[in-house]
């Protein structure tokens, strides 16, 4: 077999009770299947007795998880021997447990969650987001959020019954987390947006500030204000003067609210904003929401919003367009220019990153440049290439095209012998 294991399959050459945590797994967050009689590498080694193992799997998922996941078991003839399929499907009785423990992919292992995603596991199992629930506080005002809407709806005046409407003000009588979150203030200590303005390398902090403790609205606002502090700036042309962005100024709006839609609030992590001379790096805690893979993220076919509340709010007030085009919206900021940006995914945070679009603005040095000039002759190259095109040796070669990747011009494809570099 050449399949590799992954976040939703796992190989097992043989069985024993190691397995019922990832039926667990799979039970609380996504589908996924386990192949008895296979290897580690993939290898199809086979099972002895099949049909009695898959009889004994059955029972013993039946026997040990609560409640009862849906699972289907068949047996099937690989390389000429027996292999047992175990496909298990997401639940919608969340938690799933195994022995009084609650379990998680994490890549390719399986490890116990933590209490936060535990309560995250059962507000999901009775169908109620986080940002559903009743907030700390009930003495909340609203003059940020009635601002905003003046100017994007028309409404001159919040009431009661527009709150309701917006489900920040539950039918029960209670506003909720989402509320509070939109509030003017809010005492919970929610973590907000902290922004660090770096000089020439991460040792030297030009300027710093931490937002929190208020509305969304004005903590988006209050971002965007450092934003053009920094990356806006005007060049006189004849009798003209003519704004310039050095990063555009629409991508770093959606990679913004894209962070605040989209991120994990109940966890004391900040929406971290790192501003360098080069580039911008945008890191939102929380990783993908269930049900969506990186490639429907990447690609923006595909919306899963973990925080709907939050997230129809800012579609009404304009600040985020149709759902899930946030990713398509950024790219094609960066359409005509020479750096793309680029989108780190891993399992509890999001990176953005938004480099400078001019290229005097990133400073290539010539031997950056030289090595630039030759993917416009061909677009994608090996390390051997270069070498022979330039006269570089092995080692300053690798240091201009690790370069060229951090700065989001290249990016590397391939490994061992085979790595080549092709332009973004």
């Amino acid at each position: 077999m050449e399949t590799k294991e992954s976040y939703n399959l796992e190989f097992k050459e043989s069985v024993t009770k190691t397995f019922l945590k990832t039926v667990c797994a799979y039970a609380n967050y996504n589908d996924g299947t386990i192949l008895f009689g296979v290897d580690d590498n993939g290898n199809v080694v086979g099972v002895k007795n099949a049909q009695e193992e898959a009889s004994r799997i059955e029972n013993m998922i039946n026997d040990s998880l609560a409640p009862v996941p849906d699972f289907k078991i068949q047996v099937k003839e690989k390389e000429g021997a027996q292999v047992i399929h175990v496909t298990v499907k997401k639940g919608k009785d969340m938690p799933y447990a195994y022995q009084g423990k609650i379990y998680r992919r994490a890549d390719t292992s399986t490890v116990e969650v933590d209490r936060f995603e535990l309560r995250r596991l059962a507000l999901e199992g009775i169908n109620i987001d986080y940002e559903s629930r009743k907030a700390s506080s009930q003495n909340l005002s609203f003059n940020v959020l009635e601002s905003w809407l003046k100017e994007a709806a028309g409404i001159k005046k919040i009431s009661l019954d527009i709150l309701k409407t917006l489900n920040l003000f539950h039918k029960d009588g209670y506003f909720t987390i989402a509320g509070e979150l939109l509030a003017d203030k809010n005492e919970r200590v929610f973590s907000g947006i902290d922004i660090v303005k770096f000089g020439q390398d991460i040792n030297k902090i030009l300027y710093r500030e931490t937002i929190s403790k208020a509305s969304l609205l004005t903590q988006y606002q209050r971002a965007l204000e450092i934003f053009e502090q920094y990356y806006l700036y005007e060049e006189i042309q004849g009798y003209e003067r003519i704004q310039k962005e050095l990063i555009p100024k629409e991508a770093f709006r959606e990679a913004l609210a894209n962070a605040m839609v989209h991120r994990v609030w109940d966890i004391n992590s900040y929406i971290q904003i790192a501003m360098f001379e080069d580039r911008i790096e945008i890191n939102s805690p929380g990783g993908l929401p269930d049900g969506i893979t990186e490639a429907e993220y990447l690609l923006g076919n595909i919306s899963v919003l973990r925080n709907p509340i939050i997230a129809g709010i800012f579609n009404r007030l304009h600040i985020i367009e149709k759902f899930g085009t946030g990713i398509a919206r950024i790219n094609k900021e960066y359409r005509s220019c020479m750096a793309k940006p680029a989108f780190h995914i891993s399992e509890n945070r999001i990176r953005i990153v938004l480099p400078v679009m001019e290229m005097d603005k990133l400073e290539l040095s010539d031997d950056e440049q030289l090595v630039y000039s030759l993917f416009k002759e061909g677009p994608e190259r090996s390390r051997r290439d270069i070498d022979t095109a330039t006269g570089f040796d092995k080692a300053k070669t690798i240091r201009i095209l690790n370069n060229l990747v951090r700065k989001n011009i290249l990016r590397k494809e391939g490994g061992g012998i085979a790595v080549t570099y092709k332009l973004r």
